[in-house]
């Protein structure tokens, strides 16, 4: 599942695009459910002849600001991608929404799985409105990191996959972070020493940052993993230092890295590095 950096990939792809304030003139939606509340006909009506004013993201959610006042999010879950298209191209296996704009070109929202979607608010906090503060945003210091993990006792890489807790991060970037941090998955949160969550607090920026830079983590080959907007890899996968590495050297120590499970999600740690403090 794309994770905040590979979002704000797309976006800042979207923010160079052509289609900024592109009038939109038709749409087609070849998989109804992912179009949320509205019917095709209802949604198609509300957007053809307005443009997009504006691309931004909160969290692991791409947020379009429509010229009508409302505001297009997109969750693009597991398998999303948004992919540029020249005029007269055709559809392509898996393209569950295509925009066609005023220039000729088409924005096609592409996904194997069909678990993305689409939602159009006059009120984007119906959405948004819950989710913890951005960790690079100027709202997440570490006084509110410390004073809010020792409030809660969940494992650590639980704690920083609820998003209303932390907003856009996932399962790679979490792992990344506790190893950086030297910081067990399992760890009770309210038990991480000061020392620790500050280094934790430095890593999560640390991680993101680095995977914005590197444009986003791709991971294997299928049509499922994360593209930019031109179909770019992301190359943010060489500098992992734990995910999908069980079995291989610790960077730092030279220790195998283990593999375990965390809230049912695949969790890859050094034991050596991350031991846990009871």
């Amino acid at each position: 599942m794309p994770e905040l950096p590979e979002v704000e990939t797309i976006i800042r792809d979207l923010k160079k695009s052509p289609f900024q304030n592109m009038e939109i003139v038709d749409i087609k939606v070849t998989w109804p459910k992912t179009v949320r509340d509205y019917s095709v006909e209802e949604f198609k009506d509300e957007l053809i002849g307005n443009s997009i004013k504006d691309f931004g993201r909160r969290a692991k959610y791409l947020v379009f600001s429509i010229s009508n006042g409302k505001t297009l999010i997109l969750h693009l879950r597991m398998t999303g991608k948004l992919i540029l298209h020249d005029q007269g191209d055709s559809l392509e296996e898996h393209d569950r929404v295509i925009y066609y704009f005023e220039n000729g070109l088409q924005l096609h929202y592409n996904d194997t799985r069909k678990f993305g979607r689409f939602y159009l608010k006059e009120d984007p906090q119906e959405i948004l409105g819950k989710l913890g503060p951005e960790p690079l945003g100027e709202n997440f210091t570490l006084a509110r990191f410390r004073k809010d993990l020792s409030k809660r006792s969940r494992m650590i890489k639980s704690l920083l996959l609820d998003q209303s807790f932390i907003a856009g991060l996932g399962n790679i970037y979490t792992d990344e972070a506790l190893w950086e941090a030297g910081i067990h998955p399992k760890q009770s949160a309210d038990l991480i020493p000061k020392e620790k969550q500050k280094k934790l607090y430095q890593a999560i920026k640390n991680v993101l940052k680095r995977g914005i830079k590197n444009k986003g983590t791709t991971l294997g080959s299928g049509l499922g993993n994360f593209a930019r907007m031109n179909q770019e890899r992301g190359q943010n996968s060489d500098s992992l230092k734990v995910y999908q590495r069980d079995g291989e050297k610790c960077y730092y120590c030279g220790s195998k890295i283990k593999k375990t499970k965390v809230s049912q999600r695949s969790t890859h740690y050094c034991p050596h590095c991350q031991k846990k403090i009871e």
